[in-house]
């Protein structure tokens, strides 16, 4: 019986995951694997850019709705008038936003080596288009990586 009982709550407790599984993901989840994926791509540049997750999540939030909103707009139109299972859209929204936050990982690499390089061949130039505060190379790796 008490077999039975562990089996019926663990089933209790899965199905709501399952359920939920190929939702599309948040905004807030979006700017998490954004940085995640930032993170890898820059290696130690990442704490020189961001300073701490917060900080590049912060950073990420209008690029990872930008994201969804792309996302869902371009399933819409890709699932009109078919005959889709009922989690489609999400799962083609998740596999949209995933693309999307590779290709801005990439985009934020990229962009911290050209400012590093910036940096170091004239810091004056660097200095007032970016300032000379802790977070000019973050100024510099944003407008470089959302262009």
């Amino acid at each position: 019986m008490k077999k039975f009982m562990l089996l019926l709550s663990l089933v209790a407790l899965a199905a709501p995951v399952a359920a939920f599984a190929d939702a599309p993901p948040s905004p807030a989840q979006t700017a998490q694997k954004m940085c995640v994926a930032d993170r890898t791509a820059m290696g130690t540049g990442f704490a020189t850019v961001y300073k701490t997750f917060g900080k590049c999540v912060s950073s990420h939030t209008k690029a990872a709705q930008n994201a969804l909103d792309n996302a869902s707009k371009s399933c819409k139109a890709k699932l009109a008038g078919t005959n889709t299972d009922k989690n489609a859209m999400g799962k083609c929204v998740s596999q949209a936003v995933q693309s999307a936050v590779a290709a801005q990982a990439k985009a934020a690499k990229a962009a911290l080596k050209s400012c590093l390089a910036d940096r170091k061949a004239n810091r004056a130039s660097f200095a007032t288009t970016y300032g000379t505060g802790k977070d000019a190379l973050s100024k510099c790796v944003t407008a470089k990586s959302t262009k």
